[in-house]
Parts: structure tokens; sequence; C-alpha cells
């Protein structure tokens, strides 16, 4: 592995993450399950919750996953690292025996897979967790799901400020995605086997950022290097976001509600940086912090650009996305990517707040202060080697990791 790509591998906690990792190792946020298991654990959230369960005492964290554990990962005498497949159930019951909890992260995750893989890992998948734990008497199951399960197809179905009970129940009769739509199938089947002898939940983020972060930000990062992204639309829209650490913490508590009679018991909620957003409600700006973000990293400034109409880049969306299908690329520009930065997307957060006791451990100036301080020491002196704009290939980080969850596993 590159040089680049290790340092999204590596357990070096950033400054936040340091505190974070103390006030859990002083036992401020209670004690983690003896034995957990996380699927997808070497991915962006997975590896951090991997972590954050050893930081508050696991005795032992088996991190399953179908890439490969790096080199540089923890080496803790309680992490034990699989390599395994979710589509397979014998290497799933393997994994899953003798766990106290199973948190289910692995996915084929964002828009860049190709699409027979989603229903493969992320429907199979689900129903060989949920199989394994029922054979081996596993009776928490922690669910990792997503806000777009719940995103209409036009503007005014945004989820503005929504609550999780004033969004569209599941199924929906259509999909802004394929990984939408898969992952609804998979938290139905989860929410269906609730019951006395397993305990379930899903829990949500939304916009996950961080240090490490290889999908998000760097493809953001990579178009604007190279001065080709513009705001789209009249760039007002709100979003909300989690940081990495937030979402792991919410994972945990996850499991802490997991008993009989909770209210929590086979529902869904979102967690986020809440009120420690610019606008206390629970949301910012959304490409007004972007454009903050970008000159903070040291590239030009973005908002007193042309903006491009918002019909315009959902064109251009289509058209990447059509041709790269005629060539087997993955462009990062396609309708729901453009769909992504045109949409109001945030979240009250108030049920969690309420059922789990939740509230962000990283507040959201703290978080993205991190992630930027991260972002120029580790991404900004190797970005430019094959940076591509918005009709380019997805960075490459991002490619790394469809290529070995697709079996491809090409060179770096």
């Amino acid at each position: 592995m590159s040089v680049r790509l290790a340092a999204y591998t590596a357990y070096a906690p950033s400054p936040a993450q340091k505190r974070v990792k103390d006030e859990g190792e002083a036992g401020k946020y209670g004690k983690a399950p003896p034995h957990c298991v996380v699927t997808g654990g070497n991915g962006f959230v997975g590896q951090r919750l991997v972590e954050m369960l050893v930081e508050r005492g696991a005795q032992k964290v088996v991190s399953f996953d179908v890439v490969p554990a790096s080199e540089n990962v923890w080496k803790h005498p309680a992490i034990e690292y699989v390599t395994g497949d979710l589509r397979d159930l014998a290497s799933v019951e393997a994994a899953i025996k003798g766990a106290d909890c199973v948190w289910h992260n692995g996915a084929a995750v964002g828009p860049y897979h190709p699409v027979e893989l989603y229903h493969a890992v992320n429907v199979v998948g689900t129903a060989n967790v949920i199989s394994a734990c029922r054979k081996h008497g596993v009776t928490k199951l922690v669910f990792s799901s997503s806000p777009s399960t719940r995103f209409g197809p036009t503007s005014d179905t945004d989820p503005d400020g929504a609550t999780e009970d004033e969004m569209p129940s599941l199924p929906q009769a259509a999909y802004v995605q394929e990984y939408a739509k898969t992952k609804a199938e998979a938290e139905l089947m989860v929410r269906e086997a609730c019951s006395e002898s397993l305990l379930t939940i899903a829990v949500a983020p939304h916009q996950v950022y961080g240090p490490r972060d290889n999908l998000f930000l760097p493809n953001i990062l990579e178009v604007s290097s190279l001065g080709k992204l513009r705001v789209f639309g009249p760039g007002r829209n709100r979003i909300c976001f989690t940081h990495v650490d937030n979402y792991a913490h919410a994972l945990v508590l996850g499991e802490k509600a997991l008993t009989p009679g909770h209210p929590a018991l086979g529902k869904f909620y979102i967690a986020t940086d809440g009120h420690t957003h610019p606008h206390p409600e629970g949301y910012c700006i959304f490409w007004e912090h972007l454009d903050s973000v970008i000159t903070d990293v040291g590239f030009k400034p973005i908002r007193d650009k042309y903006h491009v109409p918002g019909w315009l880049m959902m064109f251009l969306g289509w058209l990447c996305q059509t041709v790269g299908g005629w060539f087997g690329l993955k462009p990062k520009l396609s309708c729901f990517s453009v769909r992504m930065l045109l949409m109001n997307r945030w979240f009250r957060i108030s049920a969690i707040e309420r059922d789990l006791g939740y509230k962000p451990v990283v507040g959201f100036q703290e978080g993205w202060a991190d992630t930027v301080c991260w972002f120029r020491e580790h991404w900004l002196p190797h970005f430019r080697s094959g940076a591509s704009g918005l009709a380019g290939s997805v960075a490459k980080q991002t490619q790394h990791k469809i290529d070995l969850q697709s079996g491809a596993k090409k060179a770096d």
C-alpha cells in the first residue's frame, strides 16, 4: 500500500479523537460489552468503532471485513482482524460466534460500486448476519443504516429539519439510488428480526466526516484543487454533518438501549453534530461551510465564482454517468451526487437524544478544525497524483476500497 493510502488505515488519533479516547478510557461513557463484533471493521466508520470499543474496555473485538487489515492498523491484543465476505454465510457465522453484540456496519456504500454488488452485500450480507446471530444465540444487533433510505425523488420531499417520525416510512415506492434501496431492504429485515431472542436497533449518521475520510471530502477537495468546483444552484441549501466519533459513539449507545422493553427496540435513529452546528437547530449552509473548508485546506474560494444552475448540473450528472457507463467508469458527477449537493438535508435529533441519551462528543467547530488539520497534513502533500475533475474518476483512496470490495484487488 502506498504512503498516501496508508494514512487512511493507521491508528493515529487526532487531537479531538485523543480527547474522546481519554474520556472513554476514564469511563465517562460507560463500559463496552466484553465480546464485540464489527462487520466492515476496516472501513472509515468501522475502524473508528473498533477502536472506540477497545478504548471503552471491550475485552475482544472482532473486526470482520472483506478488505484485509493493513499493516499499520492498531495491533491491540483485544482486536482480532478477520478477513471474510458478508456474502459467505460460513465466514459470517465463524466471526460472530460468541459475541455479546454485533455492530453490522459492513456495506457497499456510496454511488460508485457495480450495481449488482449492492444487493449482494447489503441485502444478502445482512440476511447472513441475522442468520448467524440466531444460530449462535447472539442477543444484540446494532445496524448501521442511512437517512438516504427516506429521501424522496424531488425537492418537495427534502428532509428539511424532519425528525425520524416525520420522514417517509419504509418501504418506499422509489429510492434515490441503489445503495439507498438496498439499505432500506436490509433495515426492514433487521426490524423484522427484532424479538425477545434478538434485540435490534438501526442507527444512522448524516454525511460523516473526520480524519481518515476516504469518500466525501477527498473527492470534493480533488475537484476544488483543480479550480473546477462551482456552487450548484443558489447555494443556500441546508445540511447537517456527523463527525465519525459522534457516529461511533451513537452506535455504542445503541447497544446499551438493547434491553427488554426499551422504547428504542426495532427503531431507526439519526445521529448528527446536533446543536453544535452553526445554526443550533442542527444545520449549516452547505456551500458556505464547504467554501470555508476548501479555503482552510489552502485552495481558492468557490462562492465568488459563477453559480451553475441546478437544472444544468442535473443534465451534466446524467451525461457523465451515461458516458461513464458506456466505458465502465465511475465519474464523480452523477444524478445522485448532484441531487445530494442541491437538496436540503438536515434532521432534528430529539429522538436519539431522548431515547439513547445521545449528545455529540465532538462539536462541529472542533471536529471540522481537526479534520482540516488532518487533511492538510496527510492528504494535501499527495493530492496532485491522479487528481481529476467532476467528470473524472473518483479519488484514488475511494477507488482502492471499491476495487477490494468488488474483488478486483487492483494495485495502488
